[in-house]
């Protein structure tokens, strides 16, 4: 093959590659396009889309631009340092004509081609580099005012969170564009020196080369001048001392040196610009090492001076001022300011009447701990290998009439778990293709076997109360993770039917039809199945479904937006639907000491609702006062709909999300001190409680509870989380996050008396180890092949006072169905386990008697015989401690005592008769 056959080849290669990429990227935007339109969000993409290629366009073509006519200077050289190559040389009386190597390359018209795809390359590798930024972009040019200024450049806070993200990115660029534009000057002006021939290149020995990059040398310190101006503000996001933000010497040194650097960038422009046209270049270094001494000098030096001198000697007082407006605006970025505390008298005692007045909030104690359930769940619901129950949820409903606090869980179908043999193209992506139903059960009922009482079970859905599912099918959950074809000519797999399978057809409208050849040649280019395209069973009325797992496909559609971690399932109108709370968040807040990541101000500003079976996806606005929900809404009108537009049903089931929570309440351990001073010192720093779970110690985590608050005249929902002093573990105070009717959103502190002893989870753990019977009957129960799990420690607020509850499952080591078989109890003095709650509650607080039960007659047991022998008393002692190990087995404590009764009279019956 030719060399320029060869190279026709490469050529026409790269051509292809090129053209498959631009086809693979032309029909993935088309598949998205049709995405977004069956779900009406045409104008969302539209937006994104104009918005990202249009800035990516934008910064190539100023890139290309600066970039072609910074090299075209170097492109004269370059001719020169060819033509004054040509030069004869004279050795050795030999005369020689010296050509450069380079001029073959040289000439005109190469040169600007050559300097069009540098040009180009860099236009494209920054453009591609600003990929993600245009909401940047369109929170510039659609800002939303705070409504109060920062302390110290008295600008409103919109300017840090929507306007300076813009400069910084702006300056960001020009820095990178100036710096490639030295670089490749520098290059092309080595290659002419190079090109000259006779030694080693200079680069600075050309004037033109000289020129050239002292230009670009002011140009860069005119840029960093307004980079010490935008540090001034950046210095809102620092921590170099006790304060996050500006400190004592950030204010009055830092800030200064960066006001004075911005004249020294200046007039070091100014200086090179001058040396430029009075050829003195040797000045333009001396100019950039001057620079560097004083940012070193002003910005590092002086600043730690002032700390070590001035603030470290006297720091409370220094640094006074600006611990207040961190704590203020760290307060007001987390909601903290609008807290609401409130007193709670400790060592108050409950009686048997404060039990029976708060029936709904004994009656919704939750005996339930998600993660033993979750496993008994999966051995009772999931009913074939490929259904899987992920995630309990707890919520609230009214069934039959009761305001009840449920456990619920969506049965998902997960392809992944199908057999091998069942893994065939027809199965995953025509017939199995949504799972089916849910699980509910309540939070504090048992069964006589110590399982959950179930309220909807089965499949289909049998529900024994009020609440029934009539569209059970999910096609759209958190397992949902690959695309499937619905309405084909192959039935869809609905649930199994005792030795047969009950099948169905998809009568969604929300997914996208496959319609043409052409449409169906996409599908099958994008999803990288040829299958899809060859398929008899496919016809251009079926439809795609794909982005179908909630967690993709609601950030597809809003990526600004960050997402709880937990989104959970919502029965209402006999339909299922997921309800997801989405924050706005941003790392821009001034003065406000960040979470995790970086943020530092979120909101619970937006709920997200998507149809488990449809597939269809609405976003509602839970917090009309958040400034960056406001900018969201303008910069994608009709995309957020008000909140009094959910349907009621689902209304009723918005909560205070948990994420938002738990960052809140870890905030509100350090940031609840208001005066400086208490602040500075840690005097009253608080603690993120712990509890044991099976035997290990771990934090406490926030819990939902339905209870009436203290001073309140009707129960509600709301999510608790106590408090406990540091280096210390007695409870401080409990956060409440509400989240019924009109208190939604609102938070509650209540504090103890400081000067009153109020035991907090783990000293509650403690008193239940130390417990002598509650502790032997752990390890017996432990020691004969079986696995105690310690639940959840629920601390329920009951007017003034508190009570302790926590469950106790039983596991078999053959079997992972943990079952409910004990409840402590803890109030006051006094420390309970029995079989039920409402046992414990009576053995504690008393009332009204039950009725004694009467004498059973126990399998193998003997009636007591007037003259028994030694021999048959000792059998018949075998016979009871058999029977005493049997019920332990089955974790009847009651049967457990009552056979070490009779075995210890018959123990004592053979004692007298071997005395005789």
């Amino acid at each position: 093959m030719s060399q320029g056959l060869r190279k026709v080849t490469i050529a026409a290669f790269v051509l292809l590659i090129v053209l498959l990429a631009m086809v693979r990227w032309g029909a993935s935007l088309y598949i998205d396009w049709l995405w977004f339109a069956s779900l009406s969000y045409q104008n969302v993409f539209l937006k994104i889309l104009l918005s990202e290629i249009g800035l990516k366009i934008v910064v190539g073509a100023v890139v290309f631009v600066l970039m072609f006519i910074n090299l075209l200077p170097a492109r004269k050289a370059l001719l020169k340092a060819v033509e004054s190559a040509k030069q004869l040389q004279q050795d050795d009386n030999i005369i020689t004509l010296y050509q450069s190597p380079w001029s073959k390359y040289v000439s005109s018209g190469p040169v600007i081609m050559v300097f069009g795809l540098i040009s180009l390359v860099m236009a494209f590798f920054i453009g591609t580099a600003v990929t993600g930024d245009w909401v940047i972009l369109q929170k510039f040019f659609h800002p939303s005012s705070f409504g109060y200024s920062d302390p110290i450049f008295n600008k409103d806070v919109g300017f840090y969170v929507f306007q300076l993200p813009f400069y910084q990115f702006i300056y960001r660029l020009l820095t990178w564009i100036v710096l490639l534009l030295a670089l490749w000057a520098a290059v092309a002006y080595f290659v002419a020196e190079t090109a000259r021939g006779g030694g080693q290149a200079k680069l600075f020995r050309s004037e033109s080369a000289r020129f050239h990059l002292s230009a670009l040398a002011a140009v860069y310190f005119a840029i960093r001048a307004w980079g010490y101006r935008l540090e001034q503000y950046n210095l809102m996001h620092t921590q170099s001392g006790i304060v996050y933000g500006p400190g004592y010497t950030d204010v009055h040194a830092t800030l200064i040196a960066y006001k004075i650097l911005f004249f020294v960038s200046l007039l070091c422009a100014a200086v090179v610009l001058v040396n430029v046209f009075l050829r003195r270049f040797r000045l333009v270094m001396y100019t950039i090492g001057f620079l560097l001494v004083a940012s070193v000098a002003l910005g590092g030096v002086y600043p730690a001076l002032i700390q070590k001198f001035i603030v470290v000697p006297n720091e409370l007082s220094r640094e006074k001022p600006y611990l207040e407006n961190s704590i203020e605006f760290t307060r007001k970025a987390y909601g903290l300011d609008q807290v609401e505390s409130r007193p709670f008298p400790a060592g108050k005692t409950l009686n048997a009447e404060d039990i029976r007045q708060n029936p709904e909030t004994i009656e919704n104690i939750r005996l339930w701990d998600y993660r033993p359930l979750q496993q008994t769940y999966s051995q009772l619901q999931e009913m074939r290998l490929y259904y899987e129950l992920k995630n309990i949820d707890v919520d609230r409903y009214n069934i039959n009439g009761q305001y009840r606090q449920v456990m619920i869980s969506a049965r998902e179908l997960n392809q992944e778990q199908l057999s091998e043999q069942a893994k065939t193209w027809v199965n995953q992506r025509l017939k199995y293709t949504h799972g089916y139903g849910i699980v509910m059960s309540p939070v504090n009922e048992v069964t006589g076997e110590g399982l959950p009482n179930l309220f909807i079970k089965d499949i289909p859905p049998a529900s024994g109360v009020d609440l029934k599912v009539e569209r059970p099918e999910i096609y759209f959950g958190e397992l949902t993770d690959n695309y499937v074809i619905v309405n084909t000519r192959e039935l869809e797999f609905d649930y199994p039917r005792g030795d047969d399978n009950a099948y169905s057809k998809y009568e969604g409208k929300n997914g996208v039809k496959v319609g043409s050849i052409f449409r169906r040649l996409m599908f099958a280019f994008v999803m990288g199945d040829y299958k899809l395209l060859l398929s008899g069973e496919v016809n251009s009325g079926s439809q795609v479904l794909y982005y179908r797992n909630i967690k993709e496909r609601v950030p597809k559609i809003a990526p600004f937006l960050q997402y709880d971690s937990d989104p959970y399932m919502v029965v209402d109108g006999g339909k299922l639907y997921w309800l997801w709370d989405a924050y706005t968040v941003t790392n821009m807040y001034p003065y406000a000491e960040p979470f995790t990541g970086g943020l530092n101000y979120i909101r619970n500003s937006v709920k997200v609702v998507v149809d488990a079976y449809s597939g269809d996806v609405k976003f509602y606005i839970a917090d009309q006062k958040d400034p960056v929900i406001k900018t969201y809404s303008r910069i994608f009108p009709g995309l957020f709909l008000p909140l009094d537009k959910m349907p009621e049903g689902i209304k009723s089931h918005i909560r205070y999300p948990e994420d938002m929570f738990t960052i809140q309440a870890q905030k509100y351990t350090v940031f609840h001190m208001d005066d400086p001073e208490v602040f500075y010192n840690k005097e009253d720093k608080w603690n993120m409680p712990t509890e044991m779970f099976y035997d290990q110690e771990q934090t406490l985590e926030p819990y939902y509870t339905i209870v009436r608050l203290p001073g309140e005249k009707s129960t509600e929902y709301i999510q608790i989380l106590p408090f406990t002093p540091q280096n210390k573990k007695n409870m401080i105070a409990w956060l409440a996050g509400r989240s019924d009717g009109e208190s939604y959103g609102k938070l509650l502190m209540y504090e103890f008396p400081k000067q009153e002893l109020v035991y907090g989870p783990m000293q509650v753990e403690a008193r239940i180890n130390q417990d002598t019977t509650i502790s032997q009957q752990i390890a017996l129960w432990d020691q004969r092949g079986s696995q105690v799990i310690r639940g959840n420690l629920m601390i329920i607020p009951i007017k003034d006072s508190l009570l302790y509850v926590e469950p106790l499952y039983l596991q078999a080591e053959q079997s992972k169905m943990p079952e409910l078989r004990r409840v402590i109890v803890i109030h006051g003095d006094r420390v309970v386990m029995e079989p039920t709650l409402d046992i414990a509650l009576q053995k504690i607080f008393g009332g009204k008697e039950q009725p004694a039960a009467p004498p059973q007659q126990v399998e193998g047991q003997q009636q007591p015989q007037a003259d028994r022998t030694v021999s048959q008393l000792a059998s018949e002692a075998n016979k009871i401690y058999d029977e005493a190990q049997a019920r332990l087995k089955e974790g009847d404590w009651s049967g457990y005592g009552d056979a070490q009764k009779r075995l210890k009279e018959v123990l004592n019956e053979m004692a007298q008769k071997a005395g005789q």
